[in-house]
């Protein structure tokens, strides 16, 4: 038989478990990290303003796993995100302790959408410099600088002029996008979605596989 004192700890545990299983508000960081270390072949989105909150919509729309890092996040996106069941871990994305904590090292891509050009180019080169061969989708200001990323690293960055949330997302999923055509003065791209063998996409009419 167990002593009572352990069978009084193992009592214990269940229930600080229970409690924040059930007990949203008492999730801090450590869990949010603890529900992101079961994730792989995920996508890390870091940045969570106006344009990330609508990123993190469209890959769920597209059934992807999501971790969210932000610095500050707004505490109303804060817990609209967390109500979609993806977890937000609260940090600096260019430390090597924050990057783990999101999974980097299992993840398939990385969105970089924060304001800021320079740290944006930072953490992709921190997430690549981790896992090599992760795909980074990063969002760059200038179109010039956007091409010569795309040249030089590989990356999959994205100008001012490709700011829509849709394109992240898709980019993100390995969905092919063309850089937008204005057609009657408005951006429009081209994607191409590959259908493999079994999947629930095939014989699927055109209307419904546009929806």
């Amino acid at each position: 038989l167990l002593p009572l004192v352990v069978l009084s700890i193992l009592a214990q545990g269940l229930a600080n478990f229970t409690i924040l299983l059930f007990n949203r508000r008492a999730r801090g960081k450590e869990w949010e990290m603890a529900v992101a270390s079961t994730f792989d072949e995920h996508v890390i989105l870091v940045g969570l303003g106006h344009l990330g909150y609508r990123v993190v919509k469209k890959l769920i729309e597209l059934d992807q796993k999501v971790v969210v890092v932000e610095l500050d996040p707004e505490a109303d996106l804060f817990s609209t995100i967390q109500i979609m069941g993806v977890p937000v871990i609260t940090g600096d994305a260019t430390r090597t302790e924050i990057m783990s904590a999101a999974g980097v090292l299992k993840a398939h891509s990385i969105i970089l959408c924060t304001q800021n050009d320079s740290v944006n180019l930072q953490m992709a080169l921190k997430a690549r410099s981790m896992n090599p061969t992760i795909e980074v989708v990063i969002r760059i200001f200038e179109d010039d600088f956007a091409e010569q990323l795309r040249q030089q690293f590989g990356y999959k960055a994205l100008s001012a002029t490709t700011m829509a949330a849709p394109i992240f997302a898709a980019t993100a999923a390995d969905i092919e996008i063309s850089s937008p055509i204005a057609i009657g003065g408005q951006p429009n791209s081209l994607a191409r979605i590959i259908i493999k063998d079994r999947s629930s996409l095939i014989n699927t009419p055109i209307n419904k596989l546009e929806d």
